[in-house]
């Protein structure tokens, strides 16, 4: 499968911060935006775009002009073997009492650790970054605290990691969706080398669309790793799906972000319990009055 990126640059780290955030709204959709300093003291910032489909360039130039940003430049990625590539390069991740790895590092992992064995593959939620991370050390504080959940949702579940964390530590039952059915392969197959199979449903959905997803609602905990466009986009159906007293443990949010994400979210009922910091990355932990 192909992937795509679109780059530009401007002038001003606020204007190419709300030229990332415009790009998130784009269809379709990209799978993540960044926005980095150019180094050599031009004052220059650059935004970029992943995809994995072909983006809507008149309307990145578009939202670029906006700006004053250069047209992007759009580039087509092909296919390469990042799965041995990645596979090297991970190593163990601990968030509480939840460690993430890969097979080859199995005899390595102390057995008072929970396990979550993920290989690497062409979705997210290694555990190696800042957001799945801090949704792992959020559920562990919540865990520790005494929450006990019996039906969970991890909306954009990537590898199915948070998915699998609930399940290891709870006898209720568990969906992990994502919109990308080369993630709910993945999910699948870390689900089964989890020991998990029968215990973690798998499926391909955008948001809470799907019929499994609609039926088990209300949902008492929520998991949502993905980015603060969507995540504001989702609070309707966040709402619709939940009850007093459910939990959301939102993530993929900026920490410039994170109070927007809050503010739409307490509009729809939802108050802060908890929020941590990683790197640039906030993770929310909501609770629905």
């Amino acid at each position: 499968m192909s992937t795509y990126t679109a780059l530009t640059t401007l002038k001003g780290q606020d204007a190419a911060q709300m030229l990332a955030d415009s790009i998130e709204n784009l269809i379709p959709e990209p799978t993540g935006t960044g926005v980095f300093r150019v180094e050599g003291g031009s004052g220059l910032w650059e935004v970029s775009g992943y995809f994995i489909e072909k983006p809507d360039s008149i309307g990145l130039d578009l939202l670029a002009a906006t700006q004053d940003a250069k047209p992007f430049t759009v580039s087509k990625i092909e296919d390469r073997d990042w799965v041995a590539q990645v596979r090297g390069e991970l190593t163990p991740v601990n968030a509480g009492r939840f460690v993430v790895f890969g097979g080859h590092d199995a005899d390595k992992i102390p057995a008072n650790k929970i396990k979550l064995e993920i290989e690497a593959a062409m979705a997210f939620g290694t555990g190696h970054h800042g957001t799945t991370q801090g949704c792992l050390m959020a559920f562990d504080k919540l865990l520790k605290s005494g929450l006990m959940p019996v039906n969970v949702a991890d909306i954009g579940a990537g590898t199915a990691v948070l998915a699998m964390a609930a399940a290891k530590t709870s006898s209720g039952a568990v969906i992990a969706s994502d919109i990308d059915p080369v993630a709910t392969k993945t999910a699948a197959v870390n689900v089964t080398a989890n020991g998990l199979r029968g215990r973690v449903h798998c499926i391909t959905s955008v948001g809470f669309r799907h019929p499994d997803l609609r039926c088990r609602a209300p949902f008492d905990l929520v998991f949502a790793n993905i980015l603060a466009g969507p995540l504001k986009k989702l609070a309707p159906d966040m709402a619709k799906h939940t009850a007093s007293g459910s939990i959301l443990i939102l993530s993929g949010i900026l920490n410039r972000q994170a109070l927007g994400v809050e503010a739409v979210y307490k509009g729809w009922g939802f108050n802060r319990v908890d929020r941590c910091i990683i790197d640039e990355w906030t993770t929310l932990t909501l609770e629905r009055g």
